[in-house]
């Protein structure tokens, strides 16, 4: 699997990922700098990951969503390439066009950095195969502007679809105001394209790939991924 990581001014969270692609795949994923109108060739899957890229001015993930590399990430994603964005990376699908739907302050308006949990919806994407149906794993937030918001007419669209693939809950799986602590509307935590290849979520699942670091909540996800790669 050739995966490729984009690195725009302000990102933080590229070696935690390159980290969890390199456990699961023994390839080092490219470091892209934002600044490339092109991806390598034979690319399988492009990463944007977390942080504040231009330090989060005019709303998070805007400007990074007009970056040259952008374009040829839309290009992609059209083709039927795929696509992941995790916390900052999702601002920026989302800013791009590529997800519908917005991420608004935290309902708190504070920023949140703290363990939460996520019930797996659907299993039958390149990201999540490698979970049991219903599972429920921990992940950790760390975003100011992680709340989810879409109109009533797109959060019916994404349901009717089948394209919330994760949502907060409490560690046993109920779906609680009490585990939603950003606000996301119906307790969104991650959706997909409707092709399935591009995912966007706000937690952060790269945390928890290491029995050493802080245990392997999230390994399944990146299982996902390199066996949707293995078979390909």
């Amino acid at each position: 699997m050739k995966a490729g990581i984009i690195l725009f001014p302000g990102t933080n969270r590229e070696r935690d990922m390159a980290l969890a692609l390199h456990r699961v795949t023994g390839s080092k994923p490219a470091i892209i700098w934002h600044g490339e109108s092109a991806l390598p060739a034979g690319t399988d899957l492009v990463v944007l990951p977390g942080g504040f890229s231009y330090g989060d001015y005019l709303r998070c993930g805007a400007m990074a969503a007009q970056s040259p590399i952008m374009r040829a990430i839309a290009q992609f994603a059209a083709r039927g390439g795929h696509v992941l964005g995790v916390c900052n990376g999702f601002q920026i699908l989302i800013e791009a066009g590529l997800l519908p739907g917005a991420l608004l302050k935290n309902a708190s308006l504070r920023f949140l950095s703290m363990d939460c949990h996520l019930k797996v919806e659907r299993t039958d994407t390149p990201y999540t195969s490698h979970f049991q149906p219903g599972a429920v794993f921990r992940s950790t937030m760390a975003h100011g502007d992680g709340n989810y918001f879409a109109d009533d007419a797109t959060l019916d669209q994404l349901e009717g679809e089948g394209r919330v693939v994760l949502r907060y809950c409490t560690p046993g799986g109920e779906v609680a105001p009490d585990a939603n602590r950003n606000g996301s509307s119906r307790s969104i935590a991650g959706i997909v394209s409707p092709n399935r290849r591009v995912l966007g979520l706000m937690p952060h699942p790269e945390n928890q790939v290491d029995p050493l670091i802080d245990g392997t909540d999230g390994l399944p996800m990146f299982q996902s991924i390199a066996a949707t790669f293995a078979t390909a």
